[in-house]
């Protein structure tokens, strides 16, 4: 695949649409630690680094765009991350809205979900220790 500085490098790219781009992006740096990479215009899009390897892009209300309604759930971004007890403990201050408190599960994970300011779910995963699939209930279906 070509590369192209002007677009994230990531093969998965969500694109989340927010009331206020310049807002979302101010918030997510300061929530969860990403950095803004490129910005589109004042406030039309803006992309965004999440870790090392892992991007976003911002959007603006725009025609049939909207961001989620309340009480409906219509995504989950999932971001694996090094340590879940210090970003909870940032994305609450920051004001995020907890879905779940920090949980220990036995597929060798601990994670948190919360919303962002724009109704945006998302849930921050900690690898604790590797495990087989089999050993939870789980299938491995291609290895």
């Amino acid at each position: 695949m070509l590369s192209n500085r002007s677009i994230p490098s990531s093969t998965v790219i969500p694109v989340l649409v927010y009331p206020d781009v310049r807002a979302a992006v101010a918030w997510l740096t300061a929530a969860f630690g990403f950095a803004e990479r490129v910005r589109i215009g004042e406030d039309h899009r803006s992309q965004m680094r999440i870790g090392t390897d892992g991007a976003m892009i911002v959007a603006d209300v725009h025609g049939e765009r909207t961001p989620p309604r309340p009480g409906a759930e219509t995504h989950v971004i999932k971001v694996r991350v090094e340590d879940v007890r210090a970003l909870f403990e940032r994305a609450r201050a920051a004001g995020a809205t907890v879905l779940q408190e920090p949980t220990e599960y036995p597929y060798g994970e601990r994670s948190f979900s919360v919303a962002d300011l724009g109704g945006h779910h998302w849930e921050f995963s900690q690898t604790l220790r590797d495990v087989a699939p089999a050993e939870w209930g789980g299938v491995a279906v291609d290895e």
